[in-house]
């Protein structure tokens, strides 16, 4: 690996598993102190340890980010560790899969609260920080393709996820005299948790996705990782956009059949 985030922190929402786990383990691997997090401390602790046993450098910390307070403690707790926070990603969440009109406004709020409300919460705790610091940074949001597009059975989701997109638009061109530059990963179809619950809802099987999408795979957490390294990275005149990373799934304009 080459550095390119050497003398960097940041922070990884949601990374004990999936995406965000992938994020936080490429970020350390390309010099950035990380701080790896979960609402269970034993689990942010996890990944933290796997970052350490690897030469990387990486605490975790516990933390529901649908707390207000808690999600201020993380950065702050960033901070105490390792002087400064320049990259948040805001990477947990959740989805449920259920029909419109079953749902209960407890689901939909739960999902909300974790998708689109965590999501700003960690963004303005983390900008907060930048601004009054006078360091810039950079924030990434991870979104989805259900951001931009319907699904049926996931109202909540699509919902929360549209709301990200707007709230990335709207937080890149307000930070950007701070030098803050702030985007969004909106990943297609990758083998998560999450994903396997899609597929249930729209009753996809692995063949279905394969061949609805134009590259005719599944993507990896490693190139989710990818896209993420460059989105931070702060040297590429490029804020406010949200890159879908979907193999094509979004241009599609056919929609099923063969390749």
């Amino acid at each position: 690996m080459c550095g390119r985030l050497q003398n960097q922190t940041a922070i990884v929402t949601g990374s004990s598993t999936g995406i965000g786990r992938a994020i936080a383990h490429r970020f350390a691997a390309e010099g950035a102190d990380v701080v790896t997090n979960s609402r269970s401390e034993e689990r942010a602790n996890e990944t933290a340890a796997e970052i350490e046993a690897t030469g990387g450098n990486a605490v975790g910390v516990a933390a529901d980010v649908t707390d207000y307070d808690a999600v201020r403690s993380l950065v702050e707790a960033t901070v105490d560790s390792f002087g400064g926070v320049d990259i948040m990603v805001n990477n947990a969440g959740v989805t449920t899969v259920k029909p419109t009109e079953e749902l209960t406004a407890e689901d939909w709020r739960r999902v909300i609260d974790v998708d689109l409300t965590g999501v700003f919460f960690g963004a303005q705790a983390a900008g907060e920080y930048m601004i009054e610091a006078e360091t810039g940074g950079a924030i990434l949001n991870i979104s989805s393709i259900m951001g931009e597009l319907g699904l049926h059975k996931r109202a909540p989701y699509c919902s929360a996820k549209g709301g990200v997109n707007n709230l990335t638009r709207t937080l890149a061109v307000e930070w950007a005299k701070h030098d803050i530059y702030v985007n969004a990963l909106a990943p297609g179809f990758i083998k998560t948790e999450i994903t396997d619950q899609t597929q249930e809802a729209a009753d996809y099987t692995d063949e279905d996705i394969q061949k609805r999408t134009p590259l005719g795979e599944f993507g990896t957490l490693e190139e989710m990782a990818e896209c993420a390294l460059f989105l931070v990275s702060r040297n590429n005149y490029v804020t406010g956009e949200v890159l879908h990373a979907d193999g094509g799934w979004s241009a599609y304009g056919w929609g099923y059949g063969d390749r």
